[in-house]
């Protein structure tokens, strides 16, 4: 069975009651429905910087979150999936990772999920180290951190989210 074409099913809470959803394709739309329509900044980050986070090769990219597929070229770097796009695409099928560039939905110690600039991010996306002086979009912030309290109901996005939230904070000691 090829893995991208398969269904698996979780179940998460909301209030009291209780869904079961269909794991790839409906759980990543929901989750790019909590995005939506919104960007870091009130209008295309990507004309700040020229789509610089668009620009990837096979060494470059951005990660996919577990079992996410995409129509996009994928490749495998050190057990990781990245997504590499020419720079070019609809807007609407990309990666949940582009969708919330530079944003992370980070998880802390205590399992408190809010939205933080992802520091992997410096060395492509000017609006991190120009982060005191942008004005971010706080609905977006808001949905990033919504999104990271969606994710986190898997048991392997959630594991992704933690694990990735100590990678930033080993980044951010320096």
């Amino acid at each position: 069975m090829n893995p991208l074409n398969r269904v698996d099913f979780f179940i998460f809470r909301k209030g009291d009651n209780m869904y079961t959803r269909k794991f790839n394709k409906d759980f990543y739309e929901t989750a790019k429905e909590i995005i939506g329509e919104k960007t870091p900044l009130f209008k295309d980050c990507g004309l700040v910087c020229d789509k610089a986070c668009c620009k990837g090769d096979e060494n470059t990219g951005m990660i996919l979150f577990p079992n996410e597929t995409t129509e996009f070229n994928v490749v495998e770097k050190d057990g990781v999936r990245l997504c590499v796009c020419g720079g070019e695409c609809n807007r609407a099928n990309r990666p949940l990772s582009c969708m919330i560039f530079p944003f992370f939905p980070y998880i802390d110690e205590n399992g408190k999920v809010k939205a933080v600039l992802d520091s992997r991010g410096a060395g492509v996306c000017p609006l991190v180290s120009l982060q005191d002086e942008v004005m971010f979009n706080k609905a977006f912030i808001r949905r990033v951190s919504k999104l990271g309290r969606f994710l986190k109901q898997d048991d392997e996005c959630r594991k992704f989210l933690y694990e990735t939230s100590r990678e930033i904070d080993k980044l951010n000691l320096f």
